[in-house]
């Protein structure tokens, strides 16, 4: 599998544009010969853009989700919508299966290539260090892994990195398929803290010996400048590709082989104790 991660810009509020600049990558990551591409974090109305959040959400039939894919059928590519500012109980009155009966989300949704949404993630740690998210959302409690094009993928959320235990979950299969190869991470990840973009997904990979892939956004807002420097670790740790703060396409190539062929030479995940 071909993967590209998308950084496009993030402009507070700016839903018109950044669905446009979404769309625009997701072209340019079929064009590259993609399989899948990944968007950032609430990419489209800015994750710092907190009086955004309401007046922008919408259900997992809305508008930008129908949009994305409508591209990911149109492109024939795979699209992980990054994630989104979910409105439960429109969500909720449409069929879908919600954590709460009302309120919002950040929500992450995967298209296949057929425009067919294979898994929803919302995200589970919400971030209470000078964010307003802990206030505005709902966290999440699902924890799918599903498997596209061979590879079994599940989905974190930026601040996810820092709680070890849910990508564990996802090694052991989480809700879906099996033991996870990729872990995809949509994130607003801002300055200062850039030792810690780079140290924790690189140990997320290293500890469960899968790819983990980081697609950031790029942009400034009132509160924060986001870092970028989306990357693939591979299950050794070991960077496949990566860019800096400017807006750009990172590709890697994801071998699920690569994964079972790690884990059987470095039988750490098998020594593992309950405690």
């Amino acid at each position: 599998m071909r993967l590209a991660l998308a950084q496009i810009e993030v402009r507070a509020a700016d839903r018109d544009g950044n669905l446009d600049r979404a769309l625009t990558a997701i072209a340019a990551a079929a064009d590259r010969g993609a399989d899948l591409v990944a968007l950032p974090e609430l990419w489209n109305v800015g994750y710092f853009a907190f009086e955004a959040y309401e007046r922008g959400a919408e259900a997992l039939s809305g508008p930008t989700l129908s949009r994305l894919a409508e591209a990911a059928r149109d492109h024939d590519i795979a699209v992980l919508a990054g994630s989104v500012v979910e409105d439960l109980a429109e969500s909720a009155a449409a069929g879908a299966d919600v954590p709460a009966d009302d309120g919002l989300a950040n929500t992450a949704v995967l298209f296949d290539s057929d425009g067919d949404r294979r898994a929803v993630y919302r995200k589970h740690h919400l971030f209470g260090y000078e964010s307003a998210e802990t206030r505005l959302l709902t966290p999440g409690e699902a924890l799918p892994v599903v498997d596209l094009l061979g590879v079994r993928i599940g989905v974190t959320t930026c601040y996810d990195l820092r709680f070890p235990e849910q990508f564990r979950a996802l090694v052991d299969g989480g809700d879906g398929d099996g033991e996870v190869d990729l872990v995809l991470v949509p994130s607003a990840w801002p300055y200062p803290r850039v030792e810690h973009w780079r140290t924790l997904p690189r140990a997320r990979a290293i500890e469960n010996l899968a790819y983990v892939a980081t697609a950031n956004g790029s942009g400034s807002f009132e509160e924060a400048d986001l870092v970028g420097r989306s990357t693939v670790y591979d299950p050794w740790g070991t960077t496949l590709a990566s860019t800096g703060e400017e807006p750009a396409l990172v590709t890697a190539e994801i071998e699920p082989d690569r994964v079972a062929n790690v884990r059987e030479e470095f039988p750490a995940l098998r020594d593992r104790r309950d405690y």
